[in-house]
């Protein structure tokens, strides 16, 4: 537990309470009277509001989108399952500006709505909650649909036996095993998407504002540290709170229940209503998710001759210092060097979690590693210029600094890939081998890793693209020269000109070729311990 302690502690911990402390000191004093200040402003009340709401609502609508898909993929076998699959996963681990970008070129202006019915839905509500279903789709149908497809459903069909409708038997027997998957997914839903800044940055505009973008308002354009220190601080202790139940569920959901083998509970579609549900899936996930990406590309084609993708090889002298093309190797790069740093801190943090005699403070760690997910990236990044600006840790001009960033987001993914793996790995063959005389390090090259090296392939993978579509942090500490792929589209969008909008178009295509062809590897490498959230 040293190194993963020390590098949360020192890459996210200090950087956090730096920010915060000097926005909350004056003359060498903490006022925390600022907050009461802060939070009873009415355009801060605004925010505080829309930020939940529009939280609640993006659940609720991802829940009534996404349950029939996770029972579709649970007890459905139909051809192409696992390429569908791979595809419903595909939004997940894109950047939220892709996803940004992916709705601005169907809902925005020229977008697909605006060609066809002259209906423009950018800077409206309804734009960003379906881009959060969008996001966070998966996140549903992987939770809830992995638990579904190894509930017994010889136990439902009892209930059936003895007299109940399918709504009742379903009701009272599988809904109540499914509870904790159901609320687990609700919670991490609600949790992205109260802390949602890249979708809410591109298509929210002016009018619409949630804690994390209004802190990067407070931050980089008003220059406020004050106020975005206080909201920073609500934003810690509601996703703290979110935290808290989730763990409390994850807990409930690793009780007893009746499970078997998932790849037996899953028969051919029978009947015309499990075909009209599988119908009505299949034309969500097009709806939902493919249209908005296959509008991107289209979005990005549209210059004759891949002008778009040609121009993104010469620099402009005025958005950029170098080539926009740059960015994506720049991002690559980065990507992997962040990968590295979070596969060793989150195997080591994975390897101290899953061991069975670990104490409860090793245990509190866990909840604190899914910290930098919910906590404002944005203060985070801000955070780094800050705390690490001066002997021995002076990075501000360091290449490193932007991994580092990447691998706080990273490292949680890999923690959560192969914790439940490397609990699985039975102990006795540890002990045989340490009794034969091998070194605890022996123990691990030669028992634990050839059983958890798929899972470690898996962790490396969602680190990746994780760490490739990073953007709250990074924002603020690209260097102009080395901007990585979201930055760049992200600055590509907010200048006009229809040039830079096709750019970003094209920018976002790269991104999310790269993303999906990583998934893809990790469909193939996929085992029923690894492949589930």
């Amino acid at each position: 537990m040293a190194l993963p302690v020390a590098f949360f502690a020192l890459f996210f911990a200090w950087p956090v309470a730096a920010i915060v402390a000097r926005g909350l000191e004056t003359d060498g004093a903490w006022h925390l009277g600022r907050i009461a200040d802060v939070v009873t402003r009415p355009d801060i009340r605004h925010v505080l509001w829309f930020t939940t709401w529009q939280a609640l609502a993006s659940t609720a609508l991802t829940l009534l989108l996404a349950l029939p898909a996770g029972y579709v993929f649970a007890r459905l076998d139909f051809p192409g399952k696992q390429l569908l699959r791979a595809v419903v996963t595909v939004p997940f681990v894109l950047p939220t500006v892709v996803a940004g970008s992916a709705f601005l070129a169907l809902l925005g202006r020229g977008g697909l709505l605006d060609e066809l019915w002259g209906i423009r839905l950018d800077t409206t509500v309804w734009a960003i909650l379906l881009a959060h279903v969008f996001f966070n789709f998966a996140v549903v149908v992987r939770t809830v649909g992995g638990l579904w497809a190894q509930l017994d459903p010889r136990q439902e069909e009892a209930a059936r036996m003895l007299g109940a409708s399918p709504l009742t038997a379903w009701r009272k027997v599988t809904l109540p095993a499914l509870a904790p998957a159901v609320a687990a997914a609700a919670l991490m839903v609600f949790l992205f998407t109260f802390t949602s800044f890249g979708v809410v940055q591109i298509l929210g505009g002016p009018t619409f504002s949630t804690l994390e973008v209004e802190i990067y308002r407070q931050t980089s354009e008003v220059f406020d540290l004050s106020t975005a220190a206080v909201l920073t601080l609500v934003q810690f202790a509601a996703v703290g709170a979110v935290l808290a139940v989730h763990a409390w569920t994850v807990r409930r959901r690793e009780t007893a229940l009746r499970l078997v083998d998932p790849t037996v509970t899953a028969r051919r579609p029978r009947g015309a209503g499990q075909w009209a549900l599988l119908a009505s899936v299949l034309a969500v996930v097009a709806l939902l998710l493919v249209l908005p990406l296959a509008v991107l590309v289209r979005r990005s084609l549209d210059a004759p001759g891949l002008g778009y993708y040609r121009a993104l090889m010469r620099a402009d002298g005025g958005t950029f210092l170098v080539a926009p093309v740059h960015a994506v190797w720049t991002s690559l790069q980065y990507a992997v060097a962040a990968t590295a740093i979070a596969v060793v801190i989150g195997a080591l943090a994975a390897a101290a979690l899953a061991r069975r005699d670990a104490g409860r403070l090793v245990r509190g760690f866990d909840a604190l590693l899914m910290l930098p997910l919910g906590v404002s990236a944005v203060t985070v990044g801000f955070g780094f210029l800050i705390a690490l600006d001066r002997p021995p840790l002076d990075l501000r001009q360091s290449w490193i600094l932007v991994p580092l960033a990447q691998a706080l987001v990273g490292a949680p993914f890999v923690v959560r890939t192969m914790v439940p793996v490397l609990r699985a790995v039975d102990v006795r063959l540890r002990e045989a081998a340490a009794v034969l005389g091998a070194s605890p390090w022996r123990v691990w090259r030669e028992v634990d890793l050839p059983l958890v090296g798929r899972a470690l392939l898996v962790a490396s993978g969602f680190a990746f693209a994780v760490s490739l579509g990073e953007f709250g942090a990074t924002v603020f500490i690209a260097r102009p020269d080395n901007p990585t792929l979201p930055v760049a589209v992200a600055r590509l969008l907010s200048r006009p000109g229809e040039l830079n909008y096709g750019q970003a178009m094209a920018l976002s295509t790269i991104l999310m070729v790269v993303c999906a062809a990583a998934l893809l590897i990790l469909e193939r490498l996929r085992t029923d311990r690894t492949g589930e959230f």
